[in-house]
């Protein structure tokens, strides 16, 4: 979201950002004063409306603050802050199914609008003071970068030839951060020990846990809490990238790159580490700093592959040998087995027996975003293939989920000429957005 309503807002994080590229050893200590502008306030709440989400233990939601004023909800914040009487709310916690592993759940807290508002603030004026600290190969969570650009960086390295590849996965990444270490990563740019208190407090937060068998709530977490920062606080993925960063130059300042003829790529917990017949002692070399720090490698599903023969996974991509049409092998990259098999299971739920009770063309609403969004994030490597066999499993399913809720007569063949259309236009615009690429065939003939 642009802060083109707020031009006072974008010039401080412009004049920060730029304080903080001149001076790499500038410490900050006059930022909590700009946290109750009701500019800064005003774009942090606009930011938090735009990503919406569920109400947080109070039961508060935006509709309940924009039908009493959202400006007086801001004034009222603003005063708190001014007043230091502000203290941050305890987390709810949720369970999220982990997609295509019945059974297996990630755990997201979920803070209160008010803590929402309050951490995008913070994060308003600390992000541009860090970002001018992150190395070039952190991708995860920053403008003008994308994880496009972390793949596309994977395969420039491929291709120069660090094909020993350490194919990292990290133990419980945000919930093993140490809260001490994390605050001395902050602590290396921020002195203002108002805006220390109120990152702290979001680190100490009460967790609320709700039984799903008792229906009762139990309380974790708070100031006895050593480590960790909730996926799902505003603030978490900023505090994520500043502590990894630690990793990243450590690598360098232990001369680790050239060591080991390597390079790491970074996005948000995952990355990779690309060596020149390495491997073993870089993976040996990245145990170390990790500990060092905290941190721990999945010993489970860590491994070390060797590119092109041994595929391995980095952000949803597969890179590995891929084929053209003609059956020629060549160095690429794909969507991944496990992501293609999570997007079945989706579409696979959206059209399930007990999902007949709505429209044809309510469903079509709902799946083409969900198609839609998936084929835009894999617009880059090789899909064709995948596209096929995708189109045709949704016609495969679309057509089912009709029968189902017409079983007599042969209506569902009538509204299926209808809105199949509009799906067929969605594969169709999928593939336009990979130029070359060749088109499989219709299911309605393959």
């Amino acid at each position: 979201m642009s802060l083109e309503r707020w031009p006072k807002v974008a010039a401080l994080r412009e004049k920060l950002n730029g304080k903080a590229k001149a001076e790499p050893g500038f410490r900050f200590y006059l930022l909590y004063d700009k946290m109750y502008r009701m500019d800064v306030l005003q774009a942090a709440y606009a930011l938090c409306r735009k990503n919406g989400g569920a109400p947080g233990v109070d039961g508060v939601t935006f509709e309940q603050i924009e039908a009493q004023g959202a400006e007086r909800f801001l004034g009222e914040l603003a005063r708190e802050l001014k007043s230091r009487t502000y203290e941050s709310n305890a987390v709810r916690r949720v369970m999220i199914p982990k997609p295509g592993k019945p059974g297996e759940f990630r755990p997201l807290g979920i803070p209160t609008i008010k803590d929402r508002v309050v951490q995008q603030a913070a994060k308003l004026l600390l992000e541009p003071i860090f970002e001018a600290d992150l190395p070039e190969n952190a991708y995860g969570y920053r403008a003008g970068k994308s994880a496009h650009d972390a793949v596309q960086s994977v395969m420039r390295g491929l291709k120069a030839g660090y094909q020993d590849v350490v194919d990292a996965d990290l133990s419980k990444y945000f919930d093993t951060i140490p809260h001490d270490q994390l605050m001395q990563a902050v602590e290396r740019r921020i002195v203002d020990h108002k805006m220390l208190a109120l990152i702290r407090g979001w680190l100490k937060a009460p967790v609320h846990v709700e039984d799903e068998r008792t229906g009762k709530t139990r309380i974790e977490g708070g100031q006895a809490t050593k480590a960790g920062t909730p996926q799902g606080g505003v603030i978490s993925p900023l505090l994520a990238n500043i502590y990894f960063r630690r990793v990243l130059v450590a690598w360098k300042q232990f001369g680790y790159d050239r060591k080991y003829r390597s390079r790491i790529v970074n996005y948000a917990d995952d990355f990779v580490i690309l060596t020149q017949g390495k491997a073993s002692a870089a993976l040996d070399a990245a145990r170390a700093v990790l500990v060092r720090i905290g941190l721990t490698l999945n010993e489970k599903k860590t491994r070390i592959c060797k590119a092109p023969d041994e595929e391995f996974s980095f952000v949803g991509f597969t890179f590995g040998k891929q084929y053209t049409l003609e059956g020629k092998a060549y160095l690429g990259m794909a969507v991944s087995r496990k992501k293609l098999q999570q997007h079945r299971a989706r579409l696979r739920m959206m059209t399930g027996s007990s999902q007949t009770q709505q429209s044809a063309e309510h469903l079509t609403k709902k799946m083409l975003p969900v198609i839609r969004g998936f084929w835009n994030y894999f617009s880059i490597g090789a899909r064709a293939q995948a596209l096929g066999t995708m189109e045709r499993y949704v016609f495969a399913r679309v057509r089912r989920w009709l029968k189902r809720k017409h079983p007599k007569g042969g209506r569902w063949s009538e509204q299926l000429a209808n809105i199949w259309p509009d799906f067929e236009a969605t594969f169709k615009r999928a593939r336009a957005r990979k130029h070359g690429l060749a088109t499989a065939g219709s299911p309605r003939t393959a």
